[in-house]
């Protein structure tokens, strides 16, 4: 059962590759795209402008650029993957998880790109995750690059909720929070994203530069009280805040956004959704249960072990499998290699011990924390292998270390980046 977890994830990964969903989601005929019940002529527009950010921009702007043939499209990647652009792409490459210096140089090269563009102009963005920190300038230009890395890296380790960071980002970054957009009017934006954050909250999508902010100024300052972060923001961010001079994100209605459109290509609901088809294709008793999204691993491995127990005296007889999505709060304890979904499969290991249980964590983008895994799978037998190698889970998880457990066990994932993100999946399945 283990293996046929690995199985169905790979499927998954292959099902939700890129350029599969780009043929799927954009049809063009006779000159005229369609995305959704949207329909853009093309030979309309002058010029077709894109601009690429995020873990997927390679992949997307190759993606939109061959789907859109003949029509001809130039713009700009930027990415924290190093890799040659598309031909007519200037690329970039942007630090994540802390900006770097061409984070700030590709905002002000967008700056001037998005500039005095008429309205026969289209310009298509592909957001994707991590597009928050490859691309980004404060909002006062007198910060400087030392000082917006040490805020980001604030964010990330406050214990901050993807959604509570870019809230956050939004107000304090010249080019985030529909700012993008601004610059652009009165040309024609299409917004296409894959989403890495919680259902409903598409404008967090790589801090949302070309979307409406729903977010205001007043929860910035929540914020910054409920996490005890305004001593410790950086002296120049704080007296933003202190002198007032923080402005707010434009609004759902704001003139900026005439002649945008917004469309979802990919989210975490399209990997759970493909692994419950495939348990079900497989006989399997299969349910959804999303109830566990940002709780912390040890909570979320015993909800889920019940839920699964509660499915199989459901359905005697049967295979049983619950399937979940969304991310999990893994605290780093040590210094070794590992991240949420390898600790969520160890949580388990004792856990699940001469049982006929199999789990499966991992995330889409292939990457788990500061290791070379996507995630690990394990079963009913791995604690008792464990032992035999004289490995102790409970010790790796103290030192953050479940990137050499798996690896010894020969149970981690290994997929190499993705170029994809749509957050994290987990399966938990039993035999009958």
């Amino acid at each position: 059962m283990k293996d046929q977890l690995k199985r169905m994830f790979l499927e998954t990964l292959d099902e939700l590759a890129i350029e599969g969903v780009f043929r799927r989601k954009l049809r063009v005929e006779g000159g005229t795209l369609e995305i959704g019940d949207e329909r853009l002529e093309l030979d309309g527009f002058k010029k077709i402008l894109a601009v690429a950010i995020g873990k997927a921009a390679h992949e997307m702007a190759e993606a939109f650029a061959k789907a859109v043939e003949p029509a001809t499209v130039s713009g700009v990647v930027i990415s924290s993957v190093e890799r040659r652009p598309p031909p007519r792409f200037v690329g970039y490459h942007g630090g994540h998880p802390y900006p770097n210096s061409e984070s700030v140089r590709s905002a002000l090269v967008l700056e001037e790109f998005l500039d005095d563009l008429k309205p026969n102009y289209l310009v298509v963005y592909l957001l994707s995750g991590g597009g928050s920190a490859v691309c980004e300038a404060p909002v006062d230009p007198a910060i400087g690059l030392d000082e917006l890395r040490e805020f980001y890296r604030l964010l990330v380790t406050c214990g901050a909720d993807i959604v509570q960071m870019n809230t956050l980002r939004k107000h304090l970054s010249a080019v985030k929070g529909g700012r993008l957009a601004a610059w652009a009017q009165p040309a024609r934006q299409a917004t296409l994203y894959i989403s890495d954050v919680p259902a409903g909250r598409a404008s967090t999508v790589a801090s949302g530069p070309t979307m409406p902010d729903e977010s205001t100024l007043a929860d910035c300052e929540a914020l910054l009280d409920e996490l005890e972060l305004r001593p410790r923001l950086p002296a120049s961010y704080r007296r933003l805040f202190d002198e007032k001079r923080v402005p707010e994100t434009p609004k759902p209605g704001d003139p900026a956004f005439e002649n945008c459109s917004w469309h979802a290509l990919l989210d975490n609901g399209d990997a759970v959704e493909a692994l419950r088809r495939r348990a079900e294709a497989a006989g399997w008793a299969a349910a959804v249960d999303l109830s566990m999204d940002d709780r912390p691993v040890a909570e979320a491995a015993d909800r889920l072990l019940a839920r699964l127990e509660e499915l199989r005296q459901e359905h005697p007889g049967r295979p049983a499998a619950v399937i979940t999505g969304g991310e999990l709060s893994s605290p780093v304890l040590g210094d070794g290699r590992g991240g949420r979904n390898l600790a969520f499969v160890l949580d388990c290991v004792p856990k699940i011990a001469g049982r006929p249980i199999a789990v499966l964590s991992a995330g889409t983008d292939g990457v788990d924390g500061n290791s070379p895994a996507a995630g690990a799978a394990a079963d009913g037998k791995t604690l008792s292998r464990a032992q035999e190698m004289g490995l102790d889970p409970i010790d790796f998880y103290r030192r953050s270390d479940s990137f050499t457990f798996f690896e010894r066990l020969d149970e981690a994932i290994v997929t190499g980046p993705t170029g994809n993100n749509v957050r994290d999946v987990r399966v938990l399945a039993a035999q009958p």
